[in-house]
């Protein structure tokens, strides 16, 4: 049972250290599960319930982060209001369809879009302007958006903070740190309706996941604020060397069959 399980105290420690990089990765460009799910199975969990931990210390973190930016008024959820409830909506049927959905299809095209994602962010010119916060937001392509990326972060995760930074910037007129903002908070809606599933069916590990939950909101509190800080000229490079990294894992894992 995973209240019952066990996890020796070394092992403990490197999962909770890799949690807390990932919390200050996840908060700053997203990719954070790039780290965390391949430290799960690599310590011995079954892929179930390396989901459903992970999606318990992923819900640390991407509350921490969400809120920082929610404070320093780079997010404001009233302009979001649609995305907020589409990403709940599609993280639950994702969450839902986790256990039997094929998704091989998918692994092998995984890859190629991520990879687009940092040639987009490589050639595209960086927005340095401020931005109005008064400017409307479309909220018609929330629905998509949040429904598609929030089914995605369901099923699977790793890459959605990456996802949606994208998405946002291509969809809106963001800048690289309000963009930012908005995917933290869609990652913790999304975290937090998929952990609910994986409650219900029984797939967490409880001790283990709020561990690394605590390591990962302390890595995602300080990434948080070095983003706020350095701004957009800091978020780009580890922004494309995140999305980089994400391509060569799924690329190696999924086209090559490498663990």
């Amino acid at each position: 049972m995973p209240l019952d399980l066990i996890v020796d105290p070394l092992t403990l420690l490197i999962l909770a250290l890799v949690a807390f990089l990932a919390g200050f990765i996840d908060a700053i460009a997203g990719g954070g599960g790039l780290l965390t799910i391949p430290a799960l199975l690599t310590a011995g969990l079954p892929p179930h319930l390396v989901l459903g931990t992970n999606k318990l210390c992923a819900t640390f973190g991407s509350a921490t982060a969400s809120f920082t930016f929610y404070r320093r008024k780079l997010f404001d959820p009233g302009q979001w209001r649609n995305a907020l409830v589409a990403t709940g909506i599609g993280a639950l049927l994702g969450a839902t369809l986790a256990h039997w959905l094929p998704a091989a299809w998918l692994n092998q095209f995984l890859p190629v879009v991520v990879f687009a994602c940092g040639l987009y962010l490589l050639f595209s010119r960086t927005p340095t302007a401020p931005v109005n916060v008064e400017a409307p937001i479309a909220r018609g392509r929330q629905w998509p958006q949040g429904l598609g990326l929030g089914f995605y972060d369901g099923v699977a995760g790793p890459g959605t903070g990456a996802f949606w930074t994208v998405s946002s910037l291509l969809l809106y007129p963001l800048d690289l740190l309000r963009a930012s903002g908005v995917a933290r908070s869609m990652n913790f809606i999304s975290n937090a309706a998929a952990l609910a599933v994986f409650i219900v069916s029984g797939q967490v590990a409880w001790a283990l996941g709020i561990s690394m939950g605590l390591a990962l909101m302390a890595g995602a509190f300080l990434g948080a604020h070095t983003a706020i800080h350095g701004g957009a000229k800091f978020i780009r490079p580890v922004f494309i060397l995140v999305v980089l990294a994400l391509t060569a894992r799924l690329a190696w894992q999924h086209w090559f069959g490498m663990a």
